[in-house]
């Protein structure tokens, strides 16, 4: 089970899986007022309104970064699950933006709802899944 951290404003709360993060700042590139990760705690939702927050959460690539609204007239971000889209990384990993089924080589199978990122460069050490290796090792994608 992978541990979430939470922070809200009232309006949204905005959820962090920590294990799935892999580190491409986005999030506090795009949205400084909330995302300070050389503060603790780093993420401060009243730093923005609601909606510049749900547009920046939106573009984790991981999916390390979600969100969930606290009023019940509005339903929390969902992908759209009729089609499964992968976008190619530059020089990093697979992202995953829909829901799909993942058949793991020992045979055990996990429901992941989008987005993800799956490893291309083969140093993540939580295989299948990204966790930022390629930044270190300079994985170049040969395509480009």
């Amino acid at each position: 089970m992978i541990k979430e951290h939470t922070y809200s404003n009232g309006e949204v709360t905005i959820v962090w899986k920590k294990e799935l993060c892999i580190h491409s700042t986005k999030c506090w590139r795009g949205l400084h007022s909330v995302f300070q990760p050389g503060e603790r705690p780093w993420i401060k939702p009243e730093g923005a309104d609601t909606e510049a927050i749900k547009a920046q959460i939106d573009q984790c690539p991981s999916g390390a970064l979600s969100y969930r609204m606290e009023r019940a007239d509005e339903s929390p971000r969902a992908m759209e699950a009729e089609e499964l889209r992968i976008e190619v990384s530059p020089h990093g990993p697979l992202l995953v933006k829909a829901a799909c089924r993942i058949v793991h080589s020992d045979g055990r199978i996990e429901e992941r709802n989008g987005p993800f990122a799956l490893c291309r460069c083969g140093q993540s050490s939580r295989k299948p899944f990204c966790d930022g290796s390629h930044k270190q090792m300079g994985f170049s994608d040969p395509a480009l």
